[in-house]
């Protein structure tokens, strides 16, 4: 059996595909699961890890109205498809705890910016009905609520522009070159790796790009229609940044407090230097982002090389020290003290 992805899952996400997942087996028995994991764009793996999940859920918690659904390892059998069929149907009975919170999520979604209005109204529509159904014990919910971060709207958006096949125009942050730009882009997918990301193709590079939805700042879905190349979706298992064999290789040499360097930034390999710190080589599509590294290292760490970059990284550092309100002796004594750190 393949061992379970390593990477956090995004709840919303991974309940959509589920809940997708159950319609799709159903029409297709037997199915591969390499085509069911191409079909949903994700990896095998992750695929997996829904299987083991989908036989915990039913109609209820006797056997027969599980879902049972097994794997030989290459293709998805469901054995029991009538457990969801009309005839297992029962009428469904909320305890009160689950009444409150079943009110309280489907009011918080429905104040999700760039939720579709049909799908806003049906699920107030629904909100009505179960407050009905619960009777007193919907009363709580009354005083509850859930308010999402801003992240939500811009995922909702994303989201929406995904399924409408829509094309979206951000204002994002690039903390690389600190700067915030323009930007229209053809929405491919959502990814979690961490935090959440859309894979789209940028049409300011003419290039596929992955932006981090906490650093759009501002987001509008537009008339034209969404048109991105076809492009082979990347296995992100293993991590959001795969640098390529043919990036730039840089290497930086990190003392003791600067070992944590080699665990969140892939390299090619890392040496132990004489005083416990490490010579590291990587390689990146921009070495102008590690100019941030090199300062956040300050005195644990330096550029090597290339030469130009770690020249950069030293002239950020005396602009960036310049800026602060120092008298001459104190800000002499941090130059000699950075230029020893980088």
């Amino acid at each position: 059996m393949a061992a379970k992805p390593a990477r956090p899952a995004n709840a919303i996400d991974q309940t959509r595909r589920m809940l997708s997942l159950v319609t799709y087996l159903r029409e297709r028995p037997g199915a591969r699961i390499e085509d069911v994991a191409r079909a949903f764009g994700i990896t095998e793996d992750e695929l997996v890890s829904d299987l083991d999940v989908l036989p915990m859920c039913g109609t209820s918690f006797r056997g027969g109205d599980l879902l049972d659904i097994d794997t030989d390892g290459e293709r998805i059998w469901w054995h029991n498809p009538a457990a969801l069929g009309e005839e297992a149907a029962e009428p469904l009975r909320l305890a009160a705890d689950e009444a409150t919170a079943l009110l309280v999520a489907a009011r918080a979604v429905a104040t999700l910016p760039g939720l579709r209005e049909g799908d806003r109204q049906a699920l107030l529509r629904a909100t009505a009905k179960v407050e009905t159904a619960a009777g007193e014990a919907a009363g709580a919910s009354s005083r509850l609520s859930v308010t999402f971060e801003s992240e939500g709207g811009v995922f909702a958006d994303v989201d929406r522009a995904i399924s409408e096949r829509r094309r979206l125009w951000i204002r994002y942050y690039s903390p690389a070159r600190d700067e915030v730009t323009e930007r229209e882009i053809d929405p491919i997918r959502l990814v979690s790796v961490g935090h959440t990301y859309v894979e789209a193709w940028c049409r300011r590079s003419e290039a596929r790009r992955t932006f981090r939805l906490d650093r759009v700042a501002e987001i509008r879905i537009l008339d034209e229609p969404s048109a991105p190349p076809e492009v082979e979706l990347r296995d992100l298992s293993a991590g959001l940044v795969q640098p390529a064999a043919e990036d730039p290789e840089v290497v930086v040499e990190v003392g003791p407090a600067g070992r944590w360097v080699a665990e969140y930034y892939p390299h090619d390999r890392a040496d132990e230097l004489p005083d416990g710190g490490l010579r590291i080589t990587l390689r990146t599509p921009d070495p102008a982002s590690l100019r941030r590294l090199a300062l956040r290292l300050g005195r644990d760490g330096r550029i090597v090389s290339p030469p130009d970059l770690a020249e950069s990284a030293r002239r950020a550092a005396r602009e960036a020290l310049a800026a602060y309100d120092e008298p001459d002796g104190v800000q002499d004594g941090l130059y000699d003290r950075q230029e020893r750190g980088l």
